[in-house]
């Protein structure tokens, strides 16, 4: 036999132990096989940067937290001096506001912009606004220009009317960018540090440009994609979901193949985000998650900043958390919401699929709401129970292409929807409908419909589904018009008490969660009203297609036994 082959090093990145090294205030990266002479080297160009905007300019190695340093060892000690193949092809960083991310982040493209020994290639800083990337620049350049011993203004040409870094040295280029689908044209960078994804996720070609920049990154062996980011302050969506749930999967192990992406996240274990004592609201915890603190922060001022917000009530609370403790926002909270999302997240029964609903109730009513193109049809089948006699709520939505096209500033949301299964992107005009009514019928073939008043719609805009529950078998008796506007409120009163007296249960989808945080609820006279008119631009169809089911629900129905053809045709009654 031959000699076995030689086992190169291990690279995982695993930290299975991170919430123990938060407590601990220890780094967040495992011990990896760096060139530990190549991480030091690039520690010792990153330390002797300038903060250009603090007086008395200090250098960054007392300015800026180690886990600056930590990143910085770790990404660039990673490049394999033989293959040129860079073993960290991507870091995912995640930490509060105030802990010096972009002024850090333009050290390190400055870092990055010195190592490079590629001739005439092109490094890159973008920023989610204007605003952002102008201030990276400025700070790129204030380093420069902060140089006491006049290296750095040799080396590098500032442009500032294209807001472009020269390396004479080289012939590379640093653009400080904002982000936008001019970004990737034309350009394979080496080097690539994203500032704050949360926001760049909002807008309706982020997928689209964040795949081109990496895609564009693969020509080059050596190649590193930085993103350094806050969390965000609504629900995550989008590509910095996508990113943020990859590097929370690589952390905990869970995901092992094929990995080059290192996660540094400051964030709170799930059990204290989710808590509904809220413990992260204790002071004492706050210097697990702000790797800086001493430095840009103190914990003195967090306090000062955080009792304003609570003077602005609730929101501004769950907002300020986001943004300086990184928790993440489960459910959108505005001060006009509608009561039953205070309760909505705690009542989610994550394991409630549609199967699960037939299985479980021993009757289940449907509402349905939707208009035009430019709505979603909302689904919404609630069952109760037959051993609890809970509810028990399960939805879908679908939305037409023209949606996708008139409504671009949650286009990355649906599509995030579309990939948990609990909306359709519909590919013909009349899936929708078609769908609905196949939904229906599979709960009236389980003989859980009521025999009457089983399913309830909004009689706007209803006849395309109608006409297509007709050609299901269900229609007459079965459909009901449920009133609308004020006289919704007793749906609206009765489902959030429910939700409150942990007697409704529904199935924990995202869809869900996003139309429950965009309701408004309006006070007229005695009545509350939420409506479309009332929720603006933001989509709530699914949740008013619930409170339509609730109208049906609360009438105490009773579900009609399927018929046993075979049992009849045995006792001779024969078909008719």
């Amino acid at each position: 036999m031959g000699e076995a082959a030689a086992v190169g090093p291990t690279w995982s990145f695993a930290c299975p132990d991170w919430e123990q090294r938060l407590r601990d205030g220890r780094s967040l990266v495992p011990d990896l096989p760096i060139d530990l002479a190549m991480g030091e080297k690039a520690v010792r160009i990153f330390n002797a940067l300038r903060l250009p905007d603090v007086r008395g300019t200090p250098r960054m190695e007392e300015a800026a937290g180690e886990w600056f340093r930590d990143i910085v060892r770790t990404a660039f000690g990673s490049l394999d001096p033989v293959t040129g193949q860079r073993h960290i092809r991507k870091v995912f960083g995640m930490v509060p506001k105030k802990n010096s991310k972009t002024t850090g982040g333009a050290g390190i493209a400055l870092t990055a912009t010195l190592l490079n020994d590629r001739p005439n290639a092109e490094l890159q800083l973008v920023g989610p606004t204007q605003e952002v990337a102008n201030l990276a620049f400025d700070q790129a350049w204030g380093m420069i220009d902060a140089d006491e011993e006049g290296y750095l203004q040799k080396r590098f040409l500032v442009r500032d009317h294209i807001k472009t870094i020269e390396d004479r040295l080289t012939g590379s280029e640093l653009k400080i960018k904002t982000f936008d689908m001019k970004v990737t044209t034309g350009a394979k960078p080496v080097f690539v540090l994203l500032d704050e994804l949360h926001l760049m996720a909002g807008y309706s070609y982020a997928s689209r440009v964040f795949g081109q920049i990496t895609g564009n990154m693969l020509a080059n062996p050596e190649s590193l994609l930085i993103v350094i980011t806050t969390q965000s302050d609504i629900p995550p969506a989008g590509i910095f979901r996508q990113e943020l749930q990859y590097a929370r999967g690589v952390r905990d192990g869970r995901i092992k193949t094929d990995v080059h992406t290192l996660p540094v996240l400051y964030e709170f274990p799930e059990a204290i985000q989710t808590d509904p004592k809220q413990p992260w609201l204790n002071p004492k915890l706050w210097p697990m998650v702000l790797p800086n603190l001493g430095l840009s922060i103190t914990i003195d001022r967090l306090k000062s900043d955080f009792a304003e917000a609570q003077e602005k009530g609730e929101e501004e609370v769950r907002r300020w958390a986001s943004q300086h403790l990184n928790i993440e926002i489960g459910i959108g909270l505005h001060a006009e919401r509608w009561r039953g999302a205070d309760y909505w997240l705690g009542a989610a029964d994550p394991g409630l699929t549609f199967d699960e609903l037939l299985a479980r109730s021993e009757v289940i009513v449907v509402g349905g709401d939707g208009g035009g193109l430019d709505d979603l049809l909302g689904f919404s089948a609630l069952g109760r129970c037959r051993e609890t006699r809970d509810w028990l709520l399960w939805n879908r939505a679908w939305a037409q292409t023209d949606v996708l096209d008139r409504r671009k500033d949650i286009v990355e949301r649906l599509k995030d929807f579309e990939a948990a299964g609990d909306l359709v992107i519909c590919k013909t005009p009349t899936q929708d409908v078609e769908e609905f009514a196949d939904l229906v019928a599979q709960i009236r073939a389980a003989g859980l419909l009521p025999a009457k008043a089983g399913v309830g719609l909004d009689p706007a805009g209803a006849s395309a589904l109608i006409e297509a529950l007709a050609e299901a078998g269900v229609g007459g008796d079965n459909l009901v018009a449920v009133p609308q506007g004020y006289r919704h409120s007793g749906a609206i009163w009765g489902m959030e008490r429910k939700l409150k007296d942990g007697t409704l249960w529904h199935a924990g989808q995202g869809l869900m969660a996003w139309c429950v945080g965009n309701a408004k609820a309006e006070q007229r006279g005695n009545a509350v009203l939420i409506t479309k008119e009332t929720a603006g631009k933001a989509k709530i169809d699914p949740l008013v297609s619930s409170f339509n089911a609730v109208s049906l629900m609360s009438r105490n129905p009773v579900a009609v036994a399927p018929v046993d053809y075979d049992t009849l045709i045995l006792a001779g009654g024969g078909l008719r």
